[in-house]
């Protein structure tokens, strides 16, 4: 598809004014869409069928020439914007100039853990977008096969949790359920063990290789307060990433990290092992 920069839409065309709206959960609910921006995010849209829409200035087709090239390929409309119709959309101090508005690829939690899922991501009641996206995006590096928001959440979908999962809201299975236990119980009936991050967890990170064998759900608490006694003593195990230095504690991204890399590397081994008795039984 050819595109124009000879007429581009404007701040005031009814197509941006109602993209940028997008920003805004209410209006995302409304008109059962989400926007986002930049190339990481853009070209998964476009790649993975969810985006229907590519908004893009002159100065950014140029530099993301093949994203808008494969969009047009795959039938995605194309609107060429103006540098103040492109700021009109964003919500960074710097725009890069490509939008997409894309179709809802949220799942349901029994759809995302459907089969026999190993490593799970349980975000509870998540409030910063930033801290969101990234959860989803070291998910998806570890090769987890889910990440489910519980509780009151924030919107995986809203413009700065997508932009911080860098592309990786719309490669792996994303749920969203505001009933905690609810979430539990399907964790459970899929056959995981539901694992929860504590400072004075009874497992020691470093002695858990055996435990992290298993197929796992990991519970993430809140930003501030971290999780409830009440859900600490529906997992299955408490475990504390031991410190060693002087920090009194790690922030929810990083923790996170830690231990879905543990998760990963334990069940990775643990598959490696299986494989070279089967090896053996062969010969």
């Amino acid at each position: 598809m050819q595109l124009s920069f000879d007429e581009p839409f404007t701040e005031r065309t009814p197509r941006v004014v109602n993209a940028a709206k997008l920003h805004r959960a209410a209006a995302r609910k409304k008109a059962g869409a989400f926007i986002v921006e930049g190339e990481n995010a853009v070209e998964a849209a476009v790649s993975t069928g969810a985006a229907t829409d590519v908004f893009v200035t002159e100065s950014a087709a140029q530099r993301f020439s093949d994203i808008v090239t494969t969009a047009g390929y795959l039938n995605v409309f194309l609107h060429p914007i103006t540098d103040r119709a492109a700021k009109s959309m964003s919500d960074t101090v710097t725009t890069t100039g490509l939008f997409a508005v894309c179709e809802p690829v949220l799942w349901t939690v029994g759809r995302a853990i459907k089969g026999r899922p190993t490593l799970v991501s349980v975000p509870v009641e998540t409030s910063d977008p930033g801290n969101a996206g990234t959860l989803i995006r070291v998910s998806d590096a570890m090769g987890a096969d889910a990440v489910v928001f519980a509780g009151e959440t924030v919107d995986p979908q809203s413009s700065k949790a997508a932009r911080a999962s860098a592309g990786s809201l719309f490669h792996l299975p994303v749920a969203r359920n505001i009933g905690v236990k609810d979430v539990l119980g399907q964790v459970r009936k899929a056959g995981l063990q539901i694992l929860a991050t504590s400072v004075d967890g009874e497992v020691d990170l470093d002695d858990a290789e055996e435990l992290l064998e298993k197929p796992t759900a990991w519970l993430f608490g809140n930003e501030a307060h971290g999780l409830g006694e009440e859900l600490l003593a529906q997992a299955d195990h408490r475990v504390r990433i031991p410190i060693r230095g002087r920090a009194e504690s790690l922030n929810l991204a990083t923790a996170a990290s830690i231990c879905l890399y543990e998760s990963a590397r334990a069940q990775a081994r643990a598959s490696a092992r299986s494989r070279q008795a089967r090896g053996n039984d062969d010969d």
